[in-house]
């Protein structure tokens, strides 16, 4: 049984275009703990537990050079203010570290969040965590019930999707050139998500002017529109130049589509899990040659059954939150440096 504590979310109001993952995770948590949203008003002064973190870039950064450095100097003092009130800081480690390098100040306050950070979670166990604070492995949850009450349409031969906001590490150029370059007809690429800058824009718009089986939708899909999506493709094809866990990769198996990813230890163990057939990765550098195989390897070999996802259910994956939580907020409890009453 855990007290009942309260745990900010280091991101905002959930709205109709928040990523399905935090949906779903503030919603495993509710039964266990109270849910604050992230603002800096309530960060630098309201009462809570835990401070639960996923992507610190991410509120640190903005395009106005202004807004972004007052954002560092208020990441700083809510650093502070955790640290020294007796507030614990869980880490939830989607990546190694961000795909986008930041420059000096940001790459400090980031450390300092690291060697801060009271608690971490790893979505796997071949995660490398910063500092030798207690970590606790949570896998990714699956998407079993949130497209459960859409409809899912049979997948057409030949119809490959790669899906998610387009960034360059992403590979959806390197798609585009393996594709251009397979000569049969009957094969089609459709390209769903909202692209992060104007080179990936302009380069996707080039490859459906020049390949009439090349089409794209250049912005955010619904959650109807994003089932029809998967469920029609034959594969998903996700070419990222660097991935680590994949959001994208666990909807594909949660509507039973298989999927094509880079080979690592995190892809190879997530395909032990799932069974035979279901994820399909490739070696080195992404080309026509790796496409060709992994579609050859899907009809040749295709799975059976569905995907098992029995660890990634959200009632245990709520719970196990909670207990990091209570375990992360003893910790900080014990190292306030001076006393119950600093605040």
């Amino acid at each position: 049984m855990f007290n009942r504590l309260t745990v900010m979310e280091s991101f905002v109001a959930i709205r109709e275009t928040t990523n399905p993952y935090q949906t779903q995770l503030v919603t495993a948590l509710r039964p266990y703990v109270d849910v604050r949203m992230f603002s800096w008003r309530a960060a630098l002064l309201g009462d809570f537990d835990a401070l639960h973190v996923h992507w610190p870039e991410v509120l640190i950064r903005d395009r106005n050079i202004i807004r972004t450095s007052a954002r560092r100097v208020l990441f700083l003092l809510v650093l502070i203010r955790l640290r020294f009130s007796g507030k614990a800081i869980v880490r939830t480690l989607h990546n190694v570290a961000p795909h986008e390098p930041g420059r000096a100040v940001e790459n400090w306050l980031l450390h300092l969040c690291d060697r801060w950070t009271t608690h971490w979670i790893t979505l796997n166990e071949f995660t490398p965590r910063p500092t030798d604070a207690p970590t606790c492995v949570i896998p990714h949850g699956h998407y079993l019930d949130w497209y459960a009450g859409y409809s899912i349409p049979p997948s057409e031969r030949g119809r490959l999707l790669y899906f998610g906001n387009m960034r360059t590490y992403k590979g959806v150029e390197e798609l585009i050139a393996a594709f251009s370059e397979l000569a049969d007809p009957t094969m089609r690429l459709r390209i769903v998500g909202r692209p992060e800058d104007r080179q990936v824009t302009e380069r996707i718009d080039e490859a459906v002017r020049a390949d009439s089986r090349i089409s794209a939708s250049l912005r955010h899909a619904t959650d109807s529109e994003t089932a029809a999506e998967f469920g029609r493709a034959e594969l998903i094809v996700l070419p990222y130049r660097q991935m680590h866990n994949s959001g994208a990769a666990l909807l594909a198996l949660s509507v039973a589509r298989p999927v094509v990813v880079p080979d690592n230890a995190v892809n190879r163990a997530l395909a032990l899990e799932v069974g035979a057939g279901w994820v399909l990765g490739y070696d080195g550098a992404f080309d026509s040659t790796r496409l060709a195989g992994a579609i050859a390897d899907s009809r040749a070999k295709p799975p059976v059954g569905l995907p098992d996802l029995r660890r990634r259910g959200w009632p245990e994956i709520g719970r196990a939150h909670a207990s990091a939580f209570e375990r992360a907020a003893t910790e900080a409890r014990s190292r306030r440096p001076f006393g119950p009453n600093v605040e």
